[in-house]
């Protein structure tokens, strides 16, 4: 509300009053009007609060206890927003608000894949392995479709034996399903399986095919960075809520089998793929569903029977969704024109830059330069050129947006930024966008790459951006360099197989400058200060739920020039670091994996909470961290041989050390193997595949629930994994039928 309206409702001969002694009423009215306002919001928000819809987060758990709502975890004090995000995430408003709702229907099928996106938000299929015995059938009732032996002509249902669409039939596994150790068997009367998927499909939309390099011109890659990449399933909603999920429901990688059979499925627009030509005029032909062919492309072969009239509009297209490849005719001229598509591709979680959303903001009064396929500029080149003329005039803006509109490669040589003192410029994406962005000057003699330079109090802003063949060149005075939601791919680009084709090359150099760098939800390569550590103060740099990977364990993710330090402070905060860190200080680092040797300089100051630091790493102190854990259980478990040997009886007494009586003294091949058990394990640590950074479901529990409120440590903390596994476990045992056992399955 106005703070005016209680100005508003005195008569006018008082305002009039007021006016000639400098509205000393008014200002009084405007103090008690805002706390009105206050006071009425409050008032709103109570009447609010009473329906789960419009509720605020913290009433959720007493409106569930209303219906009898079981909170699973204990969600601890509600004071920062970050506690108030984890309450989000264990307690969901569709959980509380469906909670009579999964009671009628307990003990259905469909129910506990409901449960699985209401409640952790994993599409899921639940299937009932009874249905897969192997049984000899009544002769009055026979079922031709279950019970039977294995057909090995059947290669669609062979390559989906021990999967969530497994349709062979099995022996009995008379081992419960829900046992931890050994692990349980599935095949079994009461045994159900919740397979769930924990990767995201994410779009590309509209962008160019990358040309197969050093090969055949009708060789594509759907990836634009040259890489293979499995292409997932966009899912379709079931029809009804009954319905069990099957390949085209959940966010599945696509098998070449499943191309063929439901290629109208997968294919067209608003779907899961699509491809265009290039015509000469630059416009873009749809190639129809028809034309498209399931293929292996393992050996970029083309080997499809032509007939001889056939025309050349007619010639088929191989697409390889498991490579995420595509093969022209070697006599269809229009693949050399180009190619263009639409895919998606799996991920953990929205970091990096992508097509999802995320929010935008700017200063005030900024200058909009947008660029795009129907905007005032197509090229972002021409855009920045015309921002730097425009600095140069009077009235030129003190703050500048650049917005790129359209998804799609933009790869001509950028100019140098250069920004003027108490400037800023942000470069970003549009909300649900993801611009590619190449960074290539063919020139020679000149570096690769965004170069930047700007005078005291300008800043620079990234936001929702992919780079690649390039890194960012920062020298000068600028404030501050702030990375949001971006990816700098790591070693610059990448060969079919996801290795770096630079892997020395870092993404971001910071050159004689004290410039404040902020990664905040991105992917980067290494990072490199070039600076006089004489007469400058350190840098600061702040990584906070990104990743930095230096494409190598060995090679370094944080340094200087030839193996020096660098001289920056180092702040990390749930972040993922793949590679060594070599630096002057660490100010903080928390909820973060350090995967090689860390080395600081300057060990008085900082500290490092909750994190996984490589042993005879040179650090500041530490707090609850790993393998600093193991080496204190060790230490308390341990029997002191000096006190054997003067027969202390004390000192033979058992001790409980990882779970095991001991009564020896720990030696250095028993330390080193406890040290790696908690050694985080990843399912991959090259950009480029799917899981990229994802920890392993064989990672120790010290480390997917090292974090200080219980969830994992790394870049992927807030997507609070493990208490979304423990909540959905819960209403499993809950909710499914008497007798029967169910466990949670991991199919990605």
């Amino acid at each position: 509300m106005s703070l005016d309206r209680l100005y508003n409702l005195l008569p006018v001969i008082y305002r009039q009053q007021d006016a000639k002694q400098g509205y000393p009423l008014k200002a009084l009215l405007h103090v008690i009007a805002e706390q009105v306002n206050v006071v009425e919001d409050d008032i709103d928000q109570l009447y609010s609060d009473w329906f789960v819809e419009t509720a605020q987060s913290w009433v959720l758990p007493y409106l569930g206890a209303l219906v009898g709502y079981r909170l699973v975890s204990d969600v601890g004090e509600l004071e920062t927003e970050r506690d108030l995000q984890r309450l989000r995430r264990l307690v969901t408003r569709r959980d509380v608000a469906r909670t009579i709702t999964y009671r009628r229907r307990k003990g259905t099928l469909a129910l506990l894949e409901l449960l699985a996106n209401d409640v952790a938000g994993w599409p899921a299929r639940a299937v009932e392995f009874y249905r897969l015995l192997a049984w000899t059938q009544h002769v009055n009732h026979l079922r031709p479709r279950r019970g039977g032996t294995a057909d090995l002509r059947r290669g669609d249902a062979l390559a989906h034996v021990d999967g969530p669409f497994d349709r062979v039939a099995h022996t009995v596994d008379v081992r419960h399903i829900d046992s931890t150790f050994p692990p349980g068997g599935r095949y079994n009367i009461p045994s159900i399986g919740l397979f769930v998927w924990r990767l995201h499909p994410y779009s590309v939309t509209r962008t160019v095919a990358q040309q197969m390099e050093g090969y055949r011109p009708n060789c594509f890659h759907f990836s634009v960075l040259g890489n293979d990449a499995p292409l997932f399933t966009l899912p379709i909603r079931e029809e009804h809520p009954t319905d069990i999920a099957s390949e085209l429901n959940v966010p599945v990688p696509i098998s070449r089998r499943a191309l063929a059979v439901h290629r109208k499925a997968y294919y067209g627009p608003r779907k899961s793929l699509m491809l265009w030509h290039v015509l000469r005029d630059g416009s873009l032909q749809p190639i129809p569903p028809k034309r498209i062919l399931a293929a292996d492309l393992t050996d970029w072969d083309y080997i499809v029977w032509i007939e001889p009239e056939m025309a050349e509009k007619d010639y088929p297209v191989l697409v390889d969704p498991e490579l995420g490849r595509i093969v022209f005719h070697p006599r269809d001229k229009r693949s050399r024109s180009g190619v263009w598509v639409s895919y998606h591709y799996g991920f953990s979680a929205d970091m990096g830059g992508g097509e999802y959303a995320r929010p935008l903001s700017q200063e005030a009064g900024s200058a909009m330069y947008r660029v795009g396929e129907h905007e005032q500029y197509t090229d972002l080149g021409d855009a920045l050129r015309q921002w730097l003329a425009d600095l140069e005039e009077d009235d030129a803006p003190q703050h500048a947006v650049i917005e790129i509109t359209t998804s799609g490669l933009y790869e001509r040589s950028l100019p140098q930024i250069r920004l003027p003192a108490n400037r800023t410029l942000q470069i970003r994406a549009a909300s649900g966008v993801r611009p590619v962005i190449r960074l290539v000057d063919r020139h020679r003699g000149r570096l690769d790459g965004l170069q930047v330079w700007g005078e005291p109090g300008s800043r620079l802003t990234l936001d929702g951006l992919l780079l690649a063949e390039g890194g960012i060149y920062c020298e000068g005075q600028l404030a501050e360099l702030a990375i949001r939601h971006c990816t700098l791919v790591p070693g610059w680009t990448l060969d079919p197989s996801c290795e770096p084709r630079s892997p020395t090359e870092p993404s971001i150099e910071l050159f004689n400058t004290q410039t404040r760098l902020v990664i905040t939800s991105s992917i980067v390569g290494s990072i490199q200060v070039h600076q006089d550590e004489v007469n400058t103060d350190p840098c600061l740099v702040r990584i906070v739920d990104s990743i930095l990977d230096s494409t190598g364990l060995a090679r370094e993710a944080l340094g200087g020039t030839e193996d020096d330090s660098a001289h920056a402070v180092l702040v990390a905060v749930r972040s993922t670091v793949i590679g060594l860190i070599r630096t002057h200080a660490i100010e903080l680092a928390e909820d973060s994996i350090f995967m090689s040797r860390v080395w600081v300089e300057r060990r008085q100051i900082g500290c490092l909470r909750f994190c996984y630091v490589e042993p005879e790493s040179q650090t500041p102190r530490r707090f609850h961290c790993q393998p600093d854990l193991v080496d204190e259980e060790l230490r308390e478990g341990e029997v002191s041989v000096e006190a054997r040997a003067h027969g202390d009886d004390g000192a033979a007494r058992e001790h409980e050390v990882g779970g095991g009586a001991r009564t020896h003294e720990v030696d250095d091949a028993e330390r080193a193997r406890m040290r790696l058990r908690v050694r985080p394990r990843f399912n991959s640590l090259r950009y480029g595949t799917p899981d990229y950074a994802q920890l392993a479901l064989s990672c120790d529990p010290a480390i997917t629930r090292g974090a200080e409120d219980r969830s994992e440590m790394g870049a992927f903390h807030d997507l609070y994994q493990p208490q979304r596994a423990a909540t959905l476990r819960a209403r499993l045992d809950e909710y499914t039928a008497a007798g029967m056992e169910s466990r949670i399955i991991f199919a990605t």
